[in-house]
């Protein structure tokens, strides 16, 4: 029997995690010797934003919670280490696998490999170039000691070349963001705001932002939304509001008639709202994923993006930080001449089975 550590510990993790629970579990069934404990670090640590993910998306109860809750970057990635080293120090597993670019992320991978223990990176390879970016370091020292790589693009395998990576240790698999996004798109439902604000398919704008850049000076993120109320013309414009923006917004104390704030939304109900709107604005890279998948329109205010592939292949396009670049890019939208895209090579769902089949090769040979 072989052991898999699965940490979890932020919101974008969960999308990505469950579907490799699935596959694991599908594999057990089959007579496979992998076995997994779920370890949630507790990174994020409120029920909005975390909490029910698990139950929308079928996750089990963690089999760990290292409950390190909020805290400064250092003090989250002290306390992930020494809480992670504890429960390794108790009982070791066989490989720790880390997704995405979180704290966890790159806390649980410092203290595998440091006891010895292999570690796999879901999504490694992924790059902005952006060092204003926390996530960025999070990427580049996690890849810097990670084993084997799972990537969901192209790009992301020439970068890991690029820094030294032979191709015996990079897995192109696809995107497990997207097997959760296909398994989950029969359950999509309405939230509260879709009949309260009379909402229609294609009438209606979403926007998200919490990038420091974008919601940190009150000049910078009342000019955005201002552009955005300007150029989507009295539509709807819907904006689950992440806690850091909210506490900015209440300081700002302005509001526009077009802007609706409503709190943090589940899986299911954030998503159908995607699906169904005439266009996406956000400064999320996770997003630009799932509205490339959904073909809906999507307006990224940053310079970079780690998901070049959302640009090239997608529907996605990097406006900037600048609000005035905004209203020319949401008059394409308005008018239906944004591009159509398609979606990228292995992005079908199996991603996580992928994932398994390598797993079962890779441990078997230790």
């Amino acid at each position: 029997m072989k052991r898999i550590d699965l940490i979890a510990g932020a919101r974008p993790n969960f999308m990505k995690i469950a579907p490799i629970i699935d596959a694991l579990n599908a594999a057990r069934s089959n007579g496979s010797e992998l076995r997994f404990r779920l370890i949630h670090t507790g990174q994020h640590y409120d029920r909005a934003m975390s909490g029910s993910f698990f139950e929308e998306l079928g996750i089990p109860d963690p089999d760990i919670n290292l409950e390190v809750g909020s805290g400064t970057q250092a003090e989250q990635t002290a306390g992930i280490m020494v809480n992670y080293e504890r429960v390794l120090t108790k009982e070791k597993s066989d490989l720790c696998l880390v997704v995405g670019d979180v704290t966890s992320t790159m806390a649980c991978s410092i203290v595998a490999r440091k006891m010895g223990i292999p570690v796999a990176h879901v999504e490694g390879g992924i790059r902005s170039n952006d060092w204003t970016m926390p996530e960025e370091i999070n990427r580049v020292v996690t890849d810097s000691i990670t084993n084997w790589f799972f990537t969901t693009s192209d790009t992301a395998n020439d970068n890991l070349r690029r820094a030294g990576i032979t191709d015996d240790r990079i897995f192109f698999v696809g995107n497990t963001m997207i097997d959760t996004l296909l398994k989950q798109l029969p359950r999509l439902r309405p939230p509260a705001c879709w009949s309260s604000l009379a909402l229609e398919p294609n009438r209606y704008f979403v926007v998200t932002l919490h990038r420091p850049a974008n919601v940190d000076g009150e000049q910078q993120l009342l000019g955005l939304l201002k552009a955005i109320a300007d150029g989507t013309h009295g539509l709807p414009v819907v904006f689950p509001v992440h806690p850091r923006t909210a506490k900015n917004l209440r300081e700002a104390g302005k509001t526009l008639p077009s802007m609706h704030y409503v709190d943090p939304l589940g899986y299911l109900e954030f998503n159908y709202l995607v699906k169904h709107a005439r266009g996406v604005i956000t400064d999320s890279g996770g997003i630009t994923e799932e509205t490339t998948v959904l073909g809906v329109p999507c307006l990224t205010l940053r310079d970079n993006t780690e998901r070049p592939e959302t640009v090239t292949i997608g529907t996605n396009e990097l406006i900037g930080t600048d609000p005035r670049k905004l209203p020319p890019a949401l008059a394409r939208v308005m008018a239906g001449q944004w591009k159509k895209g398609a979606i990228p090579p292995k992005w079908d769902g199996k991603a996580a089975e992928r994932i398994v089949a390598h797993l079962k090769d890779l441990l078997a040979g230790q």
